[in-house]
């Protein structure tokens, strides 16, 4: 009796970690499900797997520049991927569009730190073989794959995966965590905010009443109050709009962490099919691996130097000043990278930005 009850005590254990492994795991496939950490999955069953959209990226087919040395021991120690936000406003339809949202995420392999950094979709930058465009045109003119290049490319990355959300995705997945406070809201985001809902209501056939906002702190919002708050260009034109959607993606990333599994359950069968990915299930679960490590680093947007100009007849730009500098500051900031050098193709790139532009 005593080692049945050892046995019983030992399977109740085993039982326990089972669940705190499984419910961390899946926090984490959440996450990227959400919006938030595109990547960073879990032991979920291969059924679910199946609910995504894939598009299948060789990581020998994906363009990388001629890196230094010390650069490519760098970004050795990280996982990058890229996260898009699509606006195409229907459904699984994920090999095109215009990237709206932009997103490189650095995880630390050592320390499990995620960063953020938004690079803005109205970015001056090379998104073919010297076709010089707004960034988010990348997208529509080849895919995820010509994306996941034309990043590679202007910033000296060597992403190969990434990870694409439907429009509505943001609206299901913080109404199924229960909504996201914010610490502050100003009266003119406010304003803007509920000026947002409608559009957002009409475009994904949302049918439950949305009451308006108030500015204040720790304001309450539901999922498509906070996919409003995430589109507002009219506070800090996109530079502000894209610190809101950080922002938005770290609160629901707090929330998610605290969820119970059932919540998260939903939550996959709900959002997979909002969502693509070129990750394999055999990555998906390697990144599970320091899954307890994760947390939330510091976020910002790119370029960090920049000017806003009209660029000839494609209209107005957000050109970096210059391209060479900020991409420097990009891997201090993402890749703790103190002695980067950037490649011939960047020095390249940030010379033909200035006579394209002036800047």
């Amino acid at each position: 009796m005593a080692r049945d009850a050892q046995n019983d005590r030992s399977g109740g254990k085993r039982k326990t970690s089972r669940r705190k492994r499984q419910k961390r795991k899946i926090i984490l496939l959440v996450t990227a499900v959400l919006l938030v950490l595109i990547m960073i999955p879990v032991a979920f069953s291969w059924s679910k797997y199946d609910k995504m959209g894939k598009i299948v990226i060789k990581d020998k087919d994906v363009k990388i520049n001629q890196l230094e040395p010390d650069t490519k021991k760098a970004l050795e120690g990280y996982e990058s991927l890229a996260l898009f936000g699509l606006d195409n406003r229907s459904t699984g339809n994920f090999e095109s569009g215009n990237s709206d949202t932009i997103i490189v995420v650095s995880i630390n392999k050592e320390t499990g730190e995620i960063k953020m950094a938004s690079v803005y979709r109205d970015t001056y930058l090379d998104i073919d073989e010297d076709k010089f465009r707004k960034a988010n045109a990348a997208y529509a003119n080849g895919g995820p794959k010509k994306a996941i290049e034309m990043l590679n490319k202007n910033l000296d990355l060597d992403i190969t995966d990434y990870v694409s959300v439907d429009f509505s995705a943001l609206v299901d997945a913080v109404d199924l965590l229960g909504g996201v406070d914010l610490d502050e809201l100003s009266q003119e985001e406010a304003k803007w905010l509920n000026a947002y809902v409608n559009d957002t209501v009409k475009n994904i056939g949302y049918e439950e009443y949305v009451p308006e906002v108030s500015a204040g702190q720790n304001v309450h919002l539901n999922g498509v109050q906070a996919t409003a708050y995430a589109r507002i260009r009219y506070v800090g034109l996109d530079y502000g709009r894209t610190e809101r959607q950080r922002t938005i993606i770290t609160k629901m990333f707090e929330k998610a962490k605290s969820c119970d599994l059932m919540t998260l359950n939903s939550l996959m069968d709900k959002l997979l099919p909002q969502i693509s990915t070129s990750l394999s299930p055999t990555e998906l679960l390697s990144l599970a691996g320091n899954a307890a490590k994760y947390h939330m680093g510091e976020n910002t947007g790119f370029p960090f130097e920049k000017e806003s100009h009209d660029v000839g007849s494609m209209g107005d730009m957000v050109i970096p000043l210059d391209l060479e500098e900020n991409v420097v500051k990009l891997h201090q900031f993402l890749y703790a990278n103190e002695t980067y050098t950037p490649s011939q193709t960047v020095k390249d790139l940030s010379e033909t930005i200035h006579n394209n532009t002036g800047y």
